[in-house]
C-alpha cells in the first residue's frame, strides 16, 4: 500500500469512528473553520487514541508544493574556517531531503560585521520560508528577527549558541557553561597553585557575545566551586586581526606572569601564532574547535588541548529537526547538547568533527 493510500485509510477510520465525513476530519487535521467545537473535540480524541499522525510529507508530494528552509549562519572567513563544518552538515541534510520537495537556501553573513547579518536577513522572503536554522551571533539583531518569526509562526532552530528567552523549536550545540566548566577542570591539572590564568575573549562584539561569556562563567565557577586560588585575569580583544591581537597580548604579558591561557573560541590559533613568534613565553593553552590552523598549532605543541563539539553534526541535525517538525509534525528535543570532546596531538588525526 502506498503512503497516500495509508494516509487515506487513516482518515477514513477516524471519520467512521466519529460518524462524520472525510472532509470534516480533514478540516480538523488542518485546523480549518467550519467544524463545531464538540465535533473537533471528538475527532481529536480519536486521533489521539489511534496515535494518528497525518502524512504531511505525502500531501506535499501530491500538491507539488515546494518547501523552503533558510539557513542564517556565518560564512567561512580568512580568520577561521570553523563554519565550514556546519555548512558540510547542512549540505548533507539538504541532499537527503531534496527529493521530497524541500529546498535549503543559505544566507551567510560576516562574523565580524553586524550590517552583513542585517543585510542577509533582508534577503530572506519570509512569505516563502517554512523554517529557519540560525546561529544567533548578534543578540539584539537576532532577537528582532526572532520576534518577527514568532509573530508569523515560522519555526526556527538554533545551532552553536542559543538565546534562552525565545521559543525555538530546538537548540543543537554545546552546553556553553559546561564547556567552560570542563575546560577549567582540565586546566586544574596543568597549572601550579600560584600560577595566574588568563582568559582571552576575541570578538568584535564581546559585550554581545553571550556564548563566550557563558563559557567564561563556567570556567570561573569551577575554580570557585572547588576552592582553587589561582588568580584569574581577563583580556577582551575587540579586533580580530593578528596585529591587534598580538599588540594586546604583548602589552598584558609584559606586566603579568601567566602560566596558562584559556581562549573562549576558535581564534585560539591567533593566540598560538603570537606565542610561536615569542619563544620566551609558552604558557599552557586551551581553546576551542577543530579548525585547520588550530590543529596545526596543536601538533606543534603550542596549543595543548582543544575542546570540540561536532559542528558538522550540529548543522545536519538542525536541518533534520526542521524537516521532522514541519513535514512529519514531530516535536524536536528542546535541547540537543553535543558531546564535549577533548582533542590532543595523539587523537586529532582520528577525530570525526
Amino acid at each position: 500500500m502506498s503512503e497516500k493510500d495509508t494516509e487515506l485509510t487513516g482518515v477514513k477510520e477516524i471519520a467512521r469512528r466519529a460518524n462524520v465525513s472525510i472532509g470534516t476530519v480533514d478540516r480538523v487535521i488542518h485546523d480549518r473553520k467550519g467544524v463545531s467545537q464538540k465535533t473537533k473535540d471528538k475527532i481529536n480524541a480519536i486521533i489521539q487514541e489511534l496515535d494518528y499522525q497525518p502524512n504531511i510529507f505525502a500531501r506535499r508530494l501530491a500538491s507539488k508544493k515546494q518547501l523552503k528552509f533558510a539557513v542564517l549562519i556565518p560564512k567561512v572567513s580568512a580568520e577561521t574556517d570553523y563554519w565550514e563544518a556546519p555548512l558540510l552538515g547542512i549540505a548533507q541534510a539538504s541532499t537527503e531531503i531534496s527529493p521530497y520537495g524541500i529546498e535549503v537556501e543559505n544566507y551567510l553573513y560576516d562574523l565580524n560585521d553586524k550590517n552583513s547579518f542585517l543585510q542577509q536577513i533582508g534577503k530572506i522572503d519570509l512569505s516563502e520560508i517554512q523554517g529557519v536554522l540560525l546561529a544567533p551571533i548578534f543578540i539584539e539583531e537576532s532577537e528582532h528577527f526572532l520576534r518577527k518569526l514568532e509573530r508569523i509562526k515560522i519555526p526556527y532552530v538554533f545551532i552553536n549558541s542559543d538565546i534562552q528567552e525565545h521559543n525555538s523549536l530546538s537548540y543543537i550545540g554545546p552546553n556553553l557553561y559546561q564547556s567552560g566548566y570542563l575546560s577549567a577542570h582540565l586546566m586544574k591539572y596543568l597549572v601550579k597553585k600560584e600560577e595566574t590564568i588568563l582568559i582571552v575573549n576575541i570578538s568584535h562584539e564581546i559585550d554581545n557575545q553571550h556564548h563566550l561569556l557563558r563559557k567564561e562563567q563556567g570556567f570561573r565557577n569551577y575554580f570557585l566551586d572547588n576552592h582553587l586560588d589561582n588568580p584569574i585575569i581577563k583580556l577582551d580583544i575587540k579586533k580580530t586581526d593578528f596585529s591587534f591581537v598580538s599588540s594586546a597580548l604583548s602589552k598584558l604579558l609584559k606586566t603579568e606572569q601567566v602560566g596558562a591561557i584559556f581562549v573562549t573560541n576558535s581564534r585560539v590559533s591567533t593566540v598560538a601564532k603570537y606565542l610561536k613568534k615569542n619563544e620566551t613565553q609558552r604558557p599552557i593553552v586551551i581553546g576551542f574547535d577543530y579548525t585547520k590552523d588550530n590543529i596545526s598549532y596543536l601538533k606543534e605543541g603550542i596549543i595543548d588541548f582543544l575542546i570540540c563539539q561536532k559542528p558538522r553534526e550540529q548543522g545536519y541535525k538542525g536541518i533534520i529537526a526542521l524537516y521532522q517538525n514541519i513535514v512529519h509534525g514531530k516535536t524536536a528535543e528542546k535541547n540537543t547538547f553535543m558531546p564535549i570532546d577533548i582533542i590532543t596531538t595523539e587523537n586529532c588525526d582520528f577525530y570525526v568533527n
